[in-house]
């Protein structure tokens, strides 16, 4: 069953900017660019670094140690040193609040 999970509100996010989310032992990445959001898995899969210390260019998230990007709406690895694919999350706002979809069939690859 799909659920919904509040991660906070619309206005904690500022605009190309990412947030740690942590919940049920995992850490997720939540994104807002251009009015929109995103979340991913919190942890570069190069090397395991939380990647809300990263930085927020348009629509690719550059995990702050060896500056590997991805795609934050894909999760797609856009190069060197990062060759393994972030996972990505249903997220939305509703009601004035980010949420993220954590049970879902599954996550989007």
């Amino acid at each position: 069953m799909n659920h919904w999970t509040d991660v906070c509100a619309l206005d904690a996010i500022d605009d190309e900017d990412v947030l740690r989310f942590d919940h049920a032992g995992k850490t997720y990445a939540v994104y807002r660019v251009e009015d929109r959001v995103y979340a991913t898995d919190g942890l570069c899969t190069h090397e395991k670094i939380h990647l809300a210390d990263g930085l927020v260019m348009d629509h690719v998230i550059e995990c702050p140690k060896h500056n590997g990007r991805f795609d934050i709406r894909d999760g797609r690895a856009l190069g060197a040193p990062v060759c393994v694919n972030l996972r990505t999350w249903p997220a939305r706002v509703h009601e004035g609040q980010v949420q993220i979809q954590l049970e879902a069939a599954g996550p989007h690859d």
